[in-house]
């Protein structure tokens, strides 16, 4: 039995139709941007205290949350893992994926985790569950130039644009610059403080103060100028040149909670110089500290920690006073610093942990896992609640090479408890 030709052509129409429509709507599932979170099933781990040495290697960097987690970056997911302290990475404990949206930063206070996403978007996550505290909008991420690396460091370690500050009323403000404009959004429930346009590309940002500023550096005008911008309002409070100095200088945030929030110190350093010139962040105009001077000086606390003609001297970072000086660690550089630490590394790649008011050593330890070996150049590196991470790179360090090129081994990420 045949249809006939006109009733034959109207059936074709409605398949080809109907096959259209499922494909729409499959596309539209495919496509249409979509979030999935993820939340944690087990409790709360509790923090962990393990004994100095190395823990493990892990194939990306960890950011050390509330002392409890750890917290990853991916091209479209922040997850974390749990015990802090394990050996490898292990299964999520939480995900949170949003899509076709890109992460572009993470950072974290207590058990609030904020991821920053290509798209402008802030999503606060509660580190206890995953599940997401709230949501705002911040302006679009300056597009950056510089690779993005598997271990996702720079994305979780020194997020760009994206600090937090601690306001003198106990209320904490993650202020977020982008293309052109900054905000400030209060981190306990996301409501927007301020929003101020910025100018282009000839401002950057240094990190923000201990004292709730945000710092920036403005060449626009000509001569370099640090201009402290106060987180709770958005107005600028003071414009600053070095005493003296040059026009054109770089600005290096010290002394740094993490990444560059909570920043007690600055190095100036312009050209021509050895070292540079070092500040302190008070209440009012930067402070000379002279002891912060020498390259590789790291501000711990009120302590200035720096290898001098092969010595690792403490000094008081206000008075310059030595405080100690230990000169048995053969060829060392400063690390790294934290609160009560400040870890140095050794040439033969020995991680060395002193107290910084005393110098007494705390630990002291190789920077091996498995047959891995100490070969390796450091990267970057982070110190948060008595650990320490390091990338490891392959010898001698190439930093156009790809990654199979630039990094030591696979997972390249050693971690380690001080």
């Amino acid at each position: 039995m045949r249809f006939p030709r006109g009733r034959r052509r109207l059936t074709i129409v409605v398949a080809a139709l109907l096959a259209t429509a499922a494909v729409a709507v499959i596309v539209h599932r495919v496509l249409a941007p979509a979030e999935v979170s993820t939340v944690a099933r087990a409790d709360y781990p509790a923090p962990a205290r393990p004994a100095a040495g190395v823990i493990g290697r892990l194939p990306v960097a960890p950011l050390i949350v509330d002392g409890r987690l750890r917290v990853y970056a991916a091209h479209r997911q922040v997850y974390a893992d749990r015990p802090v302290d394990g050996r490898y990475r292990t299964s999520p404990y939480w995900s949170y994926r949003r899509w076709p949206a890109e992460l572009t930063g993470v950072v974290a206070s207590g058990s609030t985790v904020v991821s920053r996403w290509s798209d402008g978007q802030l999503v606060a996550l509660d580190a206890r569950t995953g599940g997401v505290l709230w949501r705002a909008d911040g302006p679009e991420p300056v597009e950056s130039t510089a690779p993005v690396r598997r271990t996702w460091a720079a994305t979780v370690w020194d997020a760009p644009g994206l600090q937090l500050t601690d306001l003198p009323d106990g209320r904490i403000v993650l202020v977020v610059t982008g293309d052109g404009q900054a905000r400030g959004v209060e981190l306990s429930g996301g409501r927007e403080l301020w929003r101020v346009e910025l100018l282009g590309r000839c401002r950057s940002d240094v990190g923000t103060s201990a004292t709730g500023l945000l710092i920036g550096l403005d060449t626009c005008a000509g001569a370099a100028t640090v201009e402290f911008r106060d987180a709770a309002t958005g107005e600028v409070r003071e414009r600053w040149r070095p005493p003296g100095g040059p026009d054109g200088f770089v600005v290096t945030p010290l002394g740094c909670r993490t990444g560059g929030s909570d920043c007690l110190g600055l190095r100036t350093a312009g050209p021509g110089d050895e070292g540079g010139r070092g500040w302190l962040l008070a209440g009012g105009s930067p402070v000379a500290a002279p002891a912060l001077d020498p390259a590789g000086a790291a501000l711990v606390g009120e302590q200035s920690v720096a290898v001098l003609d092969g010595a690792v001297v403490g000094r008081s970072a206000r008075t310059g006073t030595e405080l100690w000086r230990s000169a048995g660690l053969g060829t060392a550089r400063v690390l790294a610093g934290q609160p009560g630490r400040v870890h140095l590394l050794t040439e033969a790649n020995d991680l060395v942990t002193l107290d910084p008011v005393t110098g007494r050593q705390l630990s002291r330890f190789a920077l091996n896992v498995g047959s891995d070996g100490t070969g390796w150049a450091p990267g970057a590196v982070t110190a948060e609640d008595g650990f320490v991470a390091i990338e490891r790179l392959r010898r001698p360090v190439d930093p156009t090479g790809d990654d199979r090129r630039y990094y030591y081994t696979g997972e390249t990420v050693i971690l380690a408890a001080t």
